[in-house]
């Protein structure tokens, strides 16, 4: 929230950093030029640091220590709203909805309900251990707290009474604030029941499903937490009666993909091949049907490469450990598990063939993310390569480290340019954006027929599929639209270093093919290739994609699926 206009030079001083300041109409037009559809805010509701960091002089940035949660949080309101009152901070919050919502982007909140800002036993008393400290916290016997969230405190969502206060706060931000959708963080520990464990049929998590104030309301999961059986993608509840269910953040989507460009290509350098193959990273490009029930369709994925703890896209091409010492821990705080790749050489460097090889590598992840089924999210700086400088938990530093950027190198522009094409292409070809998953041997509406060539144009077998030998494929997805026009799309995919010869794959209905874009090319194609047949040969960079349009009628054929 903060960090989006803080150093934006043409939103006005007393709005930057404010919610006057995401409402900015300089704001609003960077997020419509760049082609996102919605917004998801870090934590909005009241929130204070947390004791270590006041006694070092550090400032929580990010705002997973919740005070209240019907309270948006005042220090985020501009100086003359804060001094008008809470009244005052709710109408500017409630106006940046309505401007967002004008401009047709949603609002998205991230949400803690998990924990609260009253730390572990002996911490500060500010709401919940006040009132009533047996019901609101979970604890054992003799009243030790049992810690799932791993910040000294676990709200107990084995009583009701907990469980009602997240629905009132949630049907307060949807009807009274407009909010569109909700993340929740460390959703796990809300499906807790009296024993402790998940359940995906647990009062609350249903609940959140079925309640007519949040029918229209978009439910997203960080589908883990740090208790025991936390870690649950795939296992959040499905839709029911025709309403959309639970999305999740899908972990194994960015693992997998950070590895295929990242992870993989620094083991290929030091032994001469990559340790597997591409049949994992094909599964994630369709849609991860391998962690979604069939009922559930690829939009219950929620894909992402980064997010706001870990490193940054550029980061993860520039670093190969972290480098957290500002954050006062002694470099201990902040995973150790980052499947990056510096490309040769940590952080900074004049080296052009080290620098070329990391930008290309940051246009290959932000295309897989953008030309995937499921839904996207882009972390905020990443659509123009944004550094923390190898810092992979800057949640206490309110600083220009983690602000974002408005003045930008031609490296930057150029990944922008990227990021933004890739946002009008995902637009423009329904074939990279089915709601549905295929079903062998069957035509499923809204699914797109997916058919998988190697490099040789021939249908992939177990073997392609398996073998770390075969690091290209040839990715040719149908669109079965019931409302969309019919559209057909080709990318190709090659995971190695070194170049390659394709053949374009011979396909029933495809005529012709048209390159859209190549992320070999550090400035993106902005019309339309020259048509090439089927058959043809054509050169693909090592460690690049290509995305093609197929042109030709559509054939009625039965749907393949990976």
């Amino acid at each position: 929230m903060r960090g989006i206009s803080r150093q934006n030079p043409d939103v006005p001083e007393e709005l930057r950093g404010t919610y006057a300041g995401l409402a900015h109409e300089s704001t609003i037009g960077y997020l419509k030029h760049l082609g996102v559809t919605a917004v998801e805010l870090l934590p909005v509701h009241a929130f204070t640091s947390e004791q270590r960091l006041i006694r070092e002089g550090l400032t929580n940035y990010w705002g997973y220590n919740t005070l209240n949660f019907f309270s948006p949080h005042a220090p985020y309101a501009t100086r003359a709203a804060q001094a008008a009152g809470p009244e005052a901070v709710l109408v500017e919050f409630k106006g940046m909805v309505k401007l967002l919502h004008e401009a047709g982007i949603e609002v998205i909140l991230d949400v803690v309900y998990n924990h609260t800002a009253e730390e572990g036993i002996g911490g500060p008393r500010t709401s919940l251990r006040g009132i009533d400290n047996a019901t609101y916290y979970r604890q054992d016997a003799n009243g030790v707290y049992i810690d799932v969230t791993g910040v000294g405190n676990t709200v107990n969502f084995g009583h009701p009474v907990p469980q009602r206060l997240v629905l009132d706060s949630l049907r307060y931000w949807a009807q009274e604030v407009q909010i569109d959708g909700f993340r929740f963080d460390l959703a796990v520990t809300l499906g807790r029941g009296e024993d402790a464990s998940y359940s995906r049929d647990h009062p609350l998590i249903n609940d959140m499903l079925s309640d007519p104030a949040l029918s229209d309301v978009k439910l997203i999961a960080e589908p883990w937490d740090v208790g025991i059986g936390g870690w649950q993608t795939g296992n959040f509840p499905g839709g029911t009666d025709g309403r959309d269910g639970w999305s999740e953040w899908n972990d194994r989507y960015r693992d997998r993909v950070r590895n295929f460009w990242l992870a993989d290509i620094a083991e290929a350098r030091r032994n001469g091949q990559a340790p597997i193959g591409i049949g994992g990273f094909a599964t994630r490009l369709a849609g991860s049907s391998n962690t979604f029930s069939p009922e559930r369709g690829p939009l219950a994925s929620i894909n992402f490469v980064t997010a706001h703890d870990g490193f940054t896209m550029a980061d993860l091409t520039a670093y190969d450990v972290k480098h957290n010492l500002g954050n006062g821990e002694n470099n201990r705080d902040g995973t150790d598990n980052n499947r990056s790749f510096n490309h040769g050489t940590e952080g900074p460097t004049l080296d052009e063939r080290v620098l070329l090889d990391r930008h290309k590598t940051m246009r290959n992840l932000m295309g897989t993310l953008l030309l995937s089924a499921g839904v996207p999210m882009i972390t905020a700086g990443d659509e123009f390569g944004r550094s923390q400088r190898g810092n992979n938990n800057a949640y206490c530093q309110d600083s220009e480290l983690t602000w974002m950027s408005w003045l930008r190198t031609r490296e930057q522009r150029e990944m922008l340019d990227t990021t933004r094409r890739l946002l009008e292409l995902r637009r423009d070809n329904p074939a990279l954006r089915p709601s549905r998953f295929a079903v062998y041997g069957q035509t499923t509406p809204n699914a797109s027929h997916m058919d998988w060539y190697d490099a040789t144009g021939a249908l992939m077998d177990d073997e392609d599929w398996n073998s770390p030998e075969n690091r290209t494929l040839q990715y040719l997805a149908a669109s079965t639209p019931d409302k969309e026009e019919f559209n057909r799309v080709l990318l190709v995919v090659h995971g190695v270093e070194d170049d390659v010869e394709v053949s374009l794959p011979v396909a029933p209905g495809v005529e012709s093919y048209q390159l859209l874009w190549d992320s070999a090319t550090e400035v993106p194609i902005l019309e339309d290739g020259v048509e090439l047949a089927p058959g043809s040969t054509r050169l693909v960079g090592g460690t690049s994609m290509q995305l093609y349009r197929a042109n030709g009628p559509r054939v009625e054929t039965t749907t393949s699926a990976a």
